[in-house]
């Protein structure tokens, strides 16, 4: 975050474009003071944007550029940071051995470690909590995965087309699409590239057409693995006995006359 950062949040001064519609952060609180507000990646904000900070964590207000206090006593503020993550990937550390209490206990101490080089004290004394999150296990990036890839199947939903992931395919997003220094980020970049890209291409050629199932698959081995789509099998028609019999007797019927 730049200097001027801290304008959009409480509001430009007085004889500046914007003065009359109030803070990002001011107004948004004003009118729903029942909030929760998220600063990610707080370590890149500008000083000055501590020092507002600072008055929100203190008296629970925030005072704006029209001079106006607002109420921030209701309102939940999450701040996320990457700071310290680098030394929690190193082995050295424990993570993933058996005492993993033991291992969270380091893990944090190395965190605060970090926070205190980095923040101010009394920027630091009025936070209630400090967590640190593990990194994601595979199984917890293969349900973000199926929460990733509800969305493109509800889309496709939209337009009578349905599809069904594979595990392989899955495993196949998961491997690509997570990177342990950056996350389960990359994963909504691989589903476009690898899943959503190709098969709106398919689409458009008429290969795939209203009505269809798609199976998504993997085809190859280790490095060489690809991701596949192909037409579900439709399952027959299956008429009731009834219905069939009736027929039948309709067609007797009229070869008789």
């Amino acid at each position: 975050m730049e200097k001027h950062t801290v304008s959009r949040l409480v509001g430009s001064p007085p004889g500046y474009v914007g003065y009359e519609e109030g803070g990002q952060l001011t107004e948004a609180v004003r009118r729903r003071p029942y909030s929760v507000v998220l600063l990610d990646e707080i370590e890149k904000a500008h000083p000055d944007v501590f020092n507002t900070l600072l008055q929100i964590l203190e008296d629970g207000r925030l005072t704006d550029a029209q001079g106006k206090a607002v109420d921030f006593k209701n309102t939940v503020i999450i701040m996320t940071s990457n700071l310290g993550t680098r030394d929690i990937r190193k082995p050295q550390m424990g993570f993933g051995t058996q005492d993993s209490e033991l291992s969270y206990e380091k893990m944090k101490e190395k965190v605060n470690d970090e926070l205190k080089k980095s923040f101010r004290p009394e920027f630091l004394n009025r936070i209630d909590e400090v967590i640190v999150f593990h990194e994601l296990s595979r199984d917890e990036v293969h349900s973000i995965v199926e929460l990733l890839i509800k969305r493109v199947v509800e889309h496709l939903k939209s337009q009578d087309v349905e599809i069904e992931l594979t595990e392989g395919a899955k495993d196949k997003l998961v491997s690509t699409g997570y990177d342990p220094s950056l996350g389960a980020r990359p994963l909504r970049r691989a589903i476009q590239r690898l899943i959503e890209d190709p098969l709106s291409e398919k689409i458009l050629w008429k290969e795939f057409e209203a009505g269809d199932g798609i199976i998504v698959d993997t085809e190859g081995e280790g490095e060489d693995t690809q991701i596949v789509f192909r037409k579900a099998e439709r399952t027959p028609d299956i008429i009731p006995v009834e219905l069939a019999g009736a027929g039948a007797g309709a067609d007797e019927g009229e070869s008789s006359d």
